[in-house]
């Protein structure tokens, strides 16, 4: 199976985030323009965390809070679980699935270089299982 870093050069390494400080309302849009159901929280060059659409879901929309006036800094989820470009796509795949998370910054060396999403991962391991399948083929009919 493949690692996370054979995911990234496929995918690219784009990082969208936000600061911790930044409103919600202003969290959502970002994710609506980028089309994308996390971001990452970030003090300048650091993760402090990660912000999904199901923390607003959960904890500003259930609980009757205002995305207008709550900080990302309050409803992000911290630390974020990370995996590093070597971490092989069954192990994230048992991580995500486990912690019941959607998104996984990668870290190298104390910095983030990407992110993967479940995604992501699903489709690493059907395009391996469509490999497989199509060697056995040939091997058969040989």
């Amino acid at each position: 199976m493949h690692q996370v870093k054979h995911l990234l050069q496929g995918k690219g390494s784009q990082i969208f985030s936000i600061a911790p400080e930044a409103q919600v309302l202003d969290a959502i849009k970002r994710m609506a323009e980028r089309r994308v159901g996390a971001l990452l929280v970030m003090r300048g060059e650091q993760l402090v965390g990660i912000v999904s659409e199901r923390d607003y879901a959960r904890k500003v929309i259930l609980q009757g809070r205002s995305s207008a006036q709550t900080a990302v800094s309050e409803i992000m989820s911290s630390p974020a679980l990370t995996v590093s470009p070597d971490t092989d796509v069954l192990d994230c795949m048992r991580l995500c699935t486990d912690s019941r998370i959607r998104h996984l910054p990668v870290v190298s060396d104390n910095r983030v270089v990407g992110v993967i999403s479940i995604g992501d991962l699903v489709k690493a391991v059907i395009d391996a299982q469509a490999e497989q399948i199509e060697q056995l083929r040939r091997y058969i009919s040989s």
